[in-house]
């Protein structure tokens, strides 16, 4: 019997301004987790304080269909209209296989694609603020976004909250420090199984 413990797929989800991203950053920086932040691959515009590469894989609308036609990834999804996002099969595999378990800052609908496809060894975790009243001021507040994409996000919330009885854990993050030790708990004890 092979008692080696398989790599893990930690996918961390919800809406915008929920502060899905924040917790993340606390995680990968936890050196203890032996966690690989997944870069995923989108067609939206790089932001300027974005590298591609280290924040997203930027690429254009047709390299990104080309990509799909060849099966290249493990997970995809047009979140907007012409705005794809995914999950690349190659660095992903390369990571588990190099012995890391791989974090993800992902859409709902990835998320579920990923435990679909990962089952135990995959976790699932939604991020949801206060009340999305308190999202959308955050998200206002972060000043990134184009009026279009600040309503198209905003418009979004409602959807994407209804998928949270759908992942293995919810976070409500009404403090950033207790949602930090919260999710840092979580993610310990499912790394132990």
């Amino acid at each position: 019997m092979n008692s080696k413990k398989e790599n893990k797929i930690i996918a961390v989800c919800g809406v915008s301004g929920s502060g899905k991203t924040t917790l993340v950053h606390s995680l990968i920086t936890n050196e203890e987790l032996n966690l690989h932040f997944s870069i995923s691959a989108c067609t939206r515009e790089r932001r300027k304080f974005e590298q591609d590469g280290k924040d997203y894989i930027f690429l254009s609308v047709p390299e990104f269909k080309k990509k799909i036609k060849n099966q290249m990834f493990l997970e995809w999804e047009e979140v907007y209209k012409n705005k794809f996002y995914g999950t690349l099969k190659n660095s992903t595999y390369e990571l588990l296989k190099s012995g890391k378990n791989v974090l993800f800052d992902i859409d709902v609908k990835g998320a579920l694609s990923l435990k679909n496809l990962f089952k135990d060894n995959a976790l699932t975790i939604f991020v949801t603020p206060p009340s999305l009243e308190i999202a959308r001021k955050r998200l206002a507040k972060r000043n990134t976004e184009e009026l279009e994409s600040y309503k198209l996000r905003s418009q979004k919330m409602d959807y994407e909250i209804s998928f949270s009885n759908k992942m293995d854990v919810t976070i409500l993050n009404s403090s950033l420090e207790s949602s930090k030790f919260e999710i840092l708990n979580i993610v310990k004890e499912f790394l132990k199984k």
